[in-house]
C-alpha cells in the first residue's frame, strides 16, 4: 500500500522490519503459517527429559503435574566469533541474550541497514525473563565456577545488561533502556521506543523481548491462570488457562515520515 506524506501525521510510526523464533517457527514466516494452519506448538515432555532437567521424581507422580511446554529448538546454537564472544563468553551467556542478539541482526539486515556504517541513532527497548540457565547450568558446574568471577556470571546473566550487550556488540549508539514489566515487557518496550522516537532521542529503534527456561512442566493449581491439561485455547469458549512458552520477538521502528522519505 502507497502513502502520500498527506496522509502520515507526526505522531505515525512504521514498523520496518521484524525478527522472532517460537516453538515450531524459527522465524517470522514459519510462525505466521503455524498460524494460519492452526499447528498447535507445545510439546509433551516425556519423563526422562524431565527427569534429565532437574525434575524431582517424586513431583512427576503428582497427577496434577503437567508434562508440557512450548519449546524453543536449537537454543544451543551461537555464532560466538560472528559477535566478537571468546568460548568461555559465549558459555557463560544467557541463552536469552544470545538469541535475541542474532534476531537484532536479522531485523537489522531485514530493513537493510549496516549498523556498522549508518550514521543515524539506533535505540534498544527489551526485556527477557530470569536465567534459569545460571541458575540450573551455570551455578551447578564446579569446572565453570571455577574458572570464571562470580562477576563475569552476572555480566552475562543478569536482566539489565540485555539492551546495553546489544547496542554496544552491534554498534548502536542510542538509547539502550532495559524494560521489565513482567508479562507485558515487550508491549512496554514498543511503546518506549515509539515514545523515544516521537521526542527525536533516536531514528530508529528496535523493540522487543525475549523468554528462554528450562524445559519443564507445570504444577496444576485450581484457580491459578496455568491450563490444567497442557493446552492453551486463545479466544474460545473451551479456554481454561495459558501456560509458559519460549520465544523471542522483536519489531525495528522509524517515524513513518522517515520511513516513507527514504
Amino acid at each position: 500500500m502507497n502513502y502520500s506524506n498527506d496522509e502520515i501525521q507526526e505522531s505515525d510510526i512504521a514498523i520496518i522490519a521484524m525478527s522472532g523464533r517460537f516453538p515450531g517457527a524459527k522465524n517470522i514466516d514459519e510462525f505466521w503459517e503455524n498460524l494460519r494452519n492452526g499447528i498447535e506448538s507445545i510439546s509433551q515432555l516425556s519423563e526422562e527429559e524431565l527427569l534429565s532437567n532437574g525434575v524431582e521424581p517424586e513431583l512427576l507422580q503428582n497427577p496434577h503435574y503437567i508434562k508440557a511446554k512450548a519449546i524453543l529448538d536449537d537454543i544451543d546454537l551461537f555464532d560466538a566469533n560472528f559477535f566478537g564472544f571468546n568460548p568461555k563468553e559465549a558459555e557463560i551467556l544467557d541463552p536469552q541474550q544470545r538469541v535475541f542478539l542474532e534476531c537484532a541482526v536479522e531485523s537489522l539486515e531485514q530493513a537493510g541497514y549496516n549498523a556498522q556504517n549508518y550514521t543515524g541513532s539506533i535505540g534498544v527497548y527489551a526485556g527477557l525473563t530470569q536465567s534459569s540457565y545460571l541458575l540450573k547450568n551455570l551455578y551447578a558446574n564446579r569446572e565453570i565456577n571455577k574458572s570464571v568471577s562470580t562477576f563475569q556470571l552476572s555480566l552475562g546473566n543478569q536482566k539489565d545488561f540485555l539492551p546495553v550487550r546489544v547496542a554496544y556488540k552491534l554498534n548502536l549508539t542510542g538509547p539502550a533502556v532495559n524494560v521489565q514489566t513482567a508479562c507485558s515487557t515487550s508491549l512496554v518496550a514498543v511503546h518506549m521506543a515509539c515514545q523515544s522516537l516521537l521526542n527525536g532521542e533516536c531514528d530508529m529503534a528496535l523493540a522487543g523481548g525475549v523468554s528462554i527456561s528450562q524445559n519443564t512442566g507445570y504444577l496444576y493449581q485450581e484457580g491459578m491462570i496455568l491450563s490444567p491439561d497442557g493446552h492453551c485455547r486463545a479466544f474460545d469458549a473451551k479456554a481454561q488457562g495459558t501456560l509458559s512458552g519460549n520465544g523471542v520477538g522483536i519489531v525495528m521502528l522509524k517515524r513513518a515520515e522517515d520511513a516513507i522519505a527514504d
